[in-house]
């Protein structure tokens, strides 16, 4: 099952995020930062649920002009079941929903895995375009 994120999902985002997060994931995880999501985007941050275990998390994120796709995780365990895969179709009916008609997933560009996940999913790699970051 795939549902919006609660408050007291927080210590098991995290704890996934421990376990599965991806090594191009630099922003320091904290209860602090997830909670600030779920303030400003209560619908944001989607979590998959088998036997009441959260296995799998995805931020689905809307910025009034396009959606935002990232932090997609599950659990080593969990994976190859589909889970990603509702993860994303749920976090497309969403960002639908609100307007978006244009999708940005980040992705790790050495993760051969997780791109073949967003292939298979319709997505291209978009070569026009790099990404600038800077630390605030």
């Amino acid at each position: 099952m795939v549902r919006p994120a609660r408050d007291d999902d927080i210590p098991a985002v995290l704890e996934l995020w421990g376990e599965a997060r991806s090594a191009a994931a630099v922003t320091p995880d904290s209860h602090e930062a997830v909670e600030l999501l779920l303030d400003v985007a209560p619908d944001g941050l989607l979590v998959a649920e088998s036997d009441g275990r959260i296995v799998g998390v995805l931020v689905a994120a809307w910025d009034g002009w396009r959606g935002n796709m990232y932090r997609l995780a599950v659990l080593p365990a969990y994976r190859r079941r589909g889970i990603a895969r509702r993860l994303v179709e749920e976090g497309h009916a969403r960002l639908r929903a609100k307007g978006a008609r244009r999708v940005t997933a980040l992705v790790g560009s050495n993760e051969e895995e997780a791109k073949s996940l967003w292939r298979a999913l319709g997505y291209e790699l978009d070569e026009d375009i790099a990404r600038f970051v800077r630390k605030l």
